[in-house]
């Protein structure tokens, strides 16, 4: 195996970090009070050339924890007219969590990678929600770094001139239908395809290998 194909992996590429798409819809904005409704994660994987792609999906409605504040707006906004509807197959938070990090592990031990780090579109709304939703549910093993993340917002805006998800799609060449926008899953499924493809629009302009490149700019300069 040669030092570029070793590069070619997620550990090298993330420096130890196993990237999980995520994206959460709730009901409100305060990851303390107002209930999680919806979560969707996507592990990514990289081919032996290192190409990123989206990999595995897992998907749970939820059911508003015990004493969660619903506001009116944000249901209006995510379109969950009745959060306690049997019809949406909610679960609770703790099994959605559990399946969800159980998955996670999995797949960061398959790539020989130490932690799991969250990207998500304005990520620190989706990190608070799901970290508070793990403590409620006394979760011991949380994959997920504690704070670091990777914002696909912020780099929507320096890779495409772009920081609203839709638009971001668009401009990258990604359909994005907005009457799908605010399901946790279909916005989870464009995010990942985003990532992936700013990405590998690095890799493409020479950034990555970043040693392979040096190597390049130092042969040119002979």
């Amino acid at each position: 195996m040669t030092q570029e194909t070793n590069l070619n992996t997620l550990k090298a590429r993330f420096r130890g970090y196993f990237p999980v798409v995520v994206d959460v819809e709730t009901a409100g904005f305060n990851s303390k009070t107002d209930a999680l409704l919806e979560i969707c994660a996507v592990t990514l994987k990289m081919d032996e050339d290192g190409w990123l792609s989206p990999d595995k999906t897992i998907h749970f409605h939820v059911s508003p924890f015990e004493g969660a504040n619903l506001v009116k707006e944000a249901l209006e906004f995510n379109g969950i007219k009745d959060p306690f509807s049997p019809l949406r197959g909610a679960v609770e938070e703790e099994h959605a969590l559990k399946e969800i990090f159980k998955l996670i592990r999995k797949e960061q031990k398959a790539a020989g990678c130490q932690r799991s780090i969250m990207v998500a579109h304005n990520a620190n709304f989706d990190h608070s929600f799901v970290m508070e939703a793990s403590e409620r549910s006394h979760l011991k093993r949380n994959p997920f770094h504690p704070f670091a993340t990777f914002d696909t917002a912020a780099l929507s805006g320096l890779a495409l001139g772009q920081t609203v998800l839709a638009k971001a799609c668009q401009t990258a060449g990604i359909p994005f239908d907005n009457r799908e926008a605010h399901s946790a899953l279909y916005d989870t499924e464009r995010t990942a395809e985003l990532f992936c493809e700013i990405v590998n629009k690095w890799k493409k302009l020479g950034g990555w290998p970043v040693m392979a490149a040096e190597e390049e700019s130092e042969q040119d300069s002979d």
